[in-house]
């Protein structure tokens, strides 16, 4: 975890990438993915529950990874990075508004410049969790980071598409529209597709910023989500599994008795070298 005025400095940064204009958030997984997505040069980073778990051969469901678990992911990749690090915090791993606070409050501790809570309840007859109860638990994260002083970026979720609702769109700017109205700084709805989907959550809760997750290959580009207004981006598990796409191809291979797999693997001497001269600079800094 980084010592505090530099966790200070990297929340204002972190903070002030909101603004204006348009960034790409990716998500690591570990360390490594995260000091490399570094070394591309972006200016912030993301954990990612689904990376997490399946790096440690679990699924990316309810009560897979604890909070315990996640706390000490979360200290890891913000120790290994000079970048503001945002913590994928699910459902803030509690129901209840004291015990999301409560949490918030050791996810801060535990070196996140940001946080998102989802209101995803885990039940699945009835998966997100009522507006009124979901309101509260945004305002609890809200002052919980107000109270912590530590200027963080509290990112609120709602998952319509996720959950599958018969009409997600309408429900997330229901939802979006009162979580910006209990204090969250950013609104993100996973799932919408289309720009003109992604366009309509922009407007419904300008001026506040918008995140957008990209998961798979889609048509359009950074650009075009700029140009509807998006503020920031992230992919979620999607790194990660590009990761496992490579490992799967190769081990499939390799246990039919091929190395074909192995054709694009990165040189060792590249990934060696590149984490040589970090340590180094580590050391001078």
């Amino acid at each position: 975890m980084p010592d505090a005025p530099d966790l200070l400095d990297r929340r204002a940064l972190f903070r002030r990438l909101h603004d204006d204009g348009c960034f790409v958030m990716p998500n690591a997984w570990d360390p490594g993915s995260a000091r490399y997505l570094e070394h591309l040069g972006f200016r912030a980073v993301a954990t990612t529950s689904g990376g997490f778990a399946f790096s440690r051969g679990r699924p990316d469901a309810e009560g897979a990874i604890g909070l315990e678990a996640a706390l000490a992911h979360l200290a890891e990749i913000a120790g290994a990075t000079s970048l503001p690090v945002n913590a994928d915090f699910q459902s803030g791993y509690a129901r209840d508004p004291e015990g999301v606070a409560a949490n918030v409050r050791r996810c801060l501790d535990a070196g996140a410049c940001g946080l998102s809570i989802e209101d995803l309840s885990g039940d699945p007859d009835q998966p997100l969790f009522e507006l009124s109860l979901a309101v509260a638990r945004v305002e609890a994260a809200r002052a919980a980071v107000d109270e912590s002083g530590s200027g963080a970026v509290l990112t609120a979720r709602a998952e319509p598409f996720v959950a599958g609702l018969p009409q997600p769109l309408e429900e997330a700017v229901r939802r979006l529209q009162a979580y910006a109205d209990a204090g969250a700084d950013v609104l993100f709805s996973p799932g919408p597709r289309d720009l003109r989907s992604i366009r309509a959550i922009v407007d419904a809760v300008a001026p506040r910023p918008v995140n957008v997750l990209i998961g798979t290959s889609v048509e359009f580009t950074v650009a075009d989500l700029a140009e509807v207004g998006v503020r920031r981006i992230s992919v979620g598990s999607a790194l990660a599994r590009s990761a496992w796409g490579g490992f799967v191809r190769a081990a499939r291979d390799l246990a039919g008795g091929s190395f074909a797999g192995l054709a694009d693997a990165v040189p060792f001497a590249e990934m060696n070298a590149l984490f040589i001269e970090q340590r180094k600079a580590a050391r001078r800094g």
